[in-house]
């Protein structure tokens, strides 16, 4: 049995603040069920994680670790929940801070964690064959292993799940925290700076994203920001692996958030709208076709489309309802319209995982006009709370989401190929027509309950690349 040790820097149910935990949350359990993989992750130790988990740690060791002139200490701590073992490294100087990222030393917090994790690495009761790293935060802790060679035969794979964000420091920063010969700038270094994301991808034995879409796209320089030209060199040892979601966890059957359970009826769906238009404050009407955003407020996920074809969209007789934090401008426009369509409109700028998942079950479509996505975990939950999703083909979204096609019966949910606010208008006003026309209606709901995206697919893809590496 292969043993496999995630490196990433969040995880649920530990500390959260995007789709990467989920992932490192999912993932691992999915691997392990197989029986063929035996999968532990290591995480920083953060001081946001609750307390009620550092309460179940037990300490193993405590470890010296130098930064250039800096001579800091690791605690290593492990605990086990749900058959998985997890490490976590602790510093109170790099992770006792309120939040996990956005401080101007993140590149040396998360140089000290990677350094932590290839030291802590003999003390582990567990010897692992493949490193699997997860982004930037984590990328060096492949080249670690390469460089410093803990463990004999160690192989080591890294994973891209945004690479808009990279790890980018001063040139300077290599001899000031690395204590390693200049011989071995080159692998860290990329257009003049260090760049964490790009160690990884020039010592990792094998290169993953988040989709085959996003694999093919980030080679490209509209979608590589700026690595593209190292991502082409190394295609042949670059893979888009789909993510899933726990369907144990979003299963609108089970989910303890909703008004009312259910599998597949349409009703019971129709009567969790009717809560929730109550409870927002919109006009309660069961057959008014409503249409919700569950996103961060960035230029990524579209909404300037959006803006541009909103007040016209909502001209028609149906509701909206969007939730998510970001950017001030565009919370206040979207409070503006609110205003300007009071009936139509009601936005929440807030994060608030129950109310994002009574609006799955209420919703009878989501919109995800994402500018880049490198998998997207909205339109999954949309699918698995039987709600059909509208997407621009991009990335994991363009892999997820199939154009419902009237002649052939084809198809569950509507995408657009440009990223244009006119396109977007067009499919919004397409999936209204088929919503009205009952035929078309029950044929896409069809497909749409087919659709399911668990990890149990993309876990014997990553088994396979695993194995792959040893021969």
């Amino acid at each position: 049995m292969k043993k496999v040790l995630f490196v990433a820097s969040e995880c649920t149910p530990f500390v959260k603040t995007g789709g990467l935990a989920d992932v490192i949350g999912s993932l691992p359990q999915a691997l392990n069920r197989t029986k063929k993989i035996e999968t532990r992750v290591i995480l920083p130790l953060y001081d946001e994680i609750p307390k009620k988990w550092h309460l179940k740690m037990s300490q193993i060791t405590t470890i010296p670790i130098q930064l250039g002139w800096r001579k800091q200490s690791a605690s290593l701590y492990s605990l086990v929940y749900e058959g998985i073992t997890y490490y976590f490294i602790s510093n109170d100087y790099y992770f006792s801070r309120k939040g996990l990222y956005g401080y101007y030393d993140d590149g040396e917090r998360f140089i000290f964690f990677s350094k932590a994790v290839i030291e802590a690495l003999p003390f582990l009761d567990f010897k692992p064959d493949v490193l699997h790293a997860h982004d930037w935060q984590a990328g060096m802790t492949v080249a670690l292993a390469k460089i410093l060679n803990p463990v004999e035969q160690l192989k080591t794979v890294l994973t891209i799940h945004n690479i808009k964000y990279q790890g980018i420091m001063p040139h300077h920063t290599f001899a000031d925290f690395f204590n390693l010969p200049l011989s071995h700038f080159g692998g860290f270094e990329w257009r003049g700076m260090l760049n964490c994301l790009k160690s990884g991808l020039y010592h990792a034995d094998k290169i993953t994203t988040v989709s085959p879409s996003y694999a093919e796209e980030i080679k490209q320089p509209y979608f590589g920001e700026g690595l593209h030209p190292i991502l082409q060199e190394r295609s042949k040892d670059l893979l888009g692996i789909l993510n899933g979601i726990n369907i144990d966890e979003f299963n609108p059957k089970t989910d303890p958030h909703l008004f009312m359970n259910y599998q597949y009826s349409r009703m019971k769906k129709k009567e969790n709208k009717i809560v929730l238009q109550e409870k927002l404050g919109l006009p309660v009407n069961a057959d008014i076709p409503l249409y919700i955003m569950v996103t961060r407020l960035e230029e990524q996920k579209g909404l300037h489309l959006l803006q541009h074809c909103l007040d016209e969209f909502l001209q028609d007789d149906v509701q909206f309802i969007l939730l998510g934090t970001g950017n001030i401008d565009f919370e206040t426009y979207f409070y503006n319209a609110s205003k300007r369509f009071p009936l139509k409109l009601s936005v929440h700028f807030i994060f608030d995982d129950a109310l994002a998942r009574q609006m799955y079950a209420a919703a009878d479509f989501l919109i995800m006009p994402s500018k880049f996505e490198p998998c997207g975990l909205s339109q999954l939950i949309a699918l698995q709370y039987k709600t059909v999703p509208i997407v621009r083909e991009t990335g994991g979204l363009k892999d997820t989401v199939v154009a419902f096609d009237e002649m052939t019966g084809e198809g569950n949910g509507f995408s657009f190929t440009n990223y244009n606010a006119h396109d977007l208008l067009h499919v919004l006003q397409s999936s209204l027509r088929v919503y009205q026309h009952s035929t078309y209606w029950k044929t896409l709901l069809k497909n749409v309950n087919k659709s399911q995206f668990s990890w149990n697919h993309s876990a014997y893809e990553y088994i396979t690349l695993y194995h792959s590496l040893s021969i």
